[in-house]
């Protein structure tokens, strides 16, 4: 939308109002989590009464807030025609307690690592890796255009497949061809194992994420070149006052 007053583009969040304790807990988790993020460039900002590069975002809020997000997944992600790159909903975002969450029903299932799924594990709580998993599921998935898993049937067929089988694994084909190191750095976040799987800081040292820190990369006009071969949902902005 567009805020008049500004003349800003931005996404909106629309959040009906409710009387349920729950989703209004929610709700202002949501909000207190973005309030307190507004130095964090890779976080959605606060205007008030609209809601206007991922891996540090999700170290931002460990580190500074000392939050998990807890549903990391590509409609959570935010991309703009000025190349910027957001995390957004902070709805169901967990406090860390000794770095380990104990909550286990939140979160969108497909996104979720094995530990958050697997009851035996999950008892022993879960920390920041559980989004790191998440985080190697959404990028599989935007760099293929599909998910990684074959569709499930129930809950059983997930927790069989994601707890008991082999982790997805990118790789090239002849339909796509990614550098080693985006390959390496998808499949790392991808360790099945989370006491093996990395936390931000070691990820940040990775060499994908350094590569594009030294190089310049236009990704607004990727983004936009992108939009434009899109068929345009609706065919104009909507104002908003």
């Amino acid at each position: 939308m567009v805020h008049k007053p500004s003349g800003q583009i931005m996404a909106v969040k629309r959040i009906r109002s409710t009387v349920d304790e729950k989703e209004q807990k929610q709700l202002l988790m949501d909000l207190d989590v973005v309030m307190r993020s507004s130095d964090c460039p890779y976080i959605v900002q606060f205007y008030g009464a609209l809601f206007r590069e991922t891996v540090k975002a999700l170290n931002h809020l460990k580190e500074n807030l000392k939050i998990i997000h807890r549903d990391i997944k590509p409609s959570n992600i935010l991309l703009d025609r000025n190349g910027n790159i957001k995390l957004c909903d902070f709805g169901i975002s967990g406090q860390l307690v000794d770095s380990i969450a104990k909550t286990r029903d939140a979160g969108c299932r497909p996104y979720m690592a094995p530990e958050r799924i697997d009851p035996s594990a999950s008892r022993q709580g879960y920390d920041v890796r559980s989004d790191v998993w998440s985080l190697g599921i959404t990028l599989y998935e935007l760099a293929t255009g599909r998910f990684p898993y074959p569709k499930w049937n129930s809950v059983f067929d997930q927790l069989t497949q994601v707890v008991k089988g082999d982790p997805p694994q990118l790789s090239n084909s002849e339909e796509r061809e990614f550098s080693p190191s985006f390959i390496n750095f998808v499949n790392l976040c991808l360790t099945k194992d989370e006491s093996k799987r990395p936390k931000y800081k070691e990820l940040l040292k990775h060499p994908f994420i350094l590569m594009y820190e030294e190089r310049t990369v236009d990704v607004a006009c990727y983004v936009c070149k992108i939009l434009d071969q899109m068929p345009a949902t609706p065919s104009s902005p909507m104002y908003v006052d």
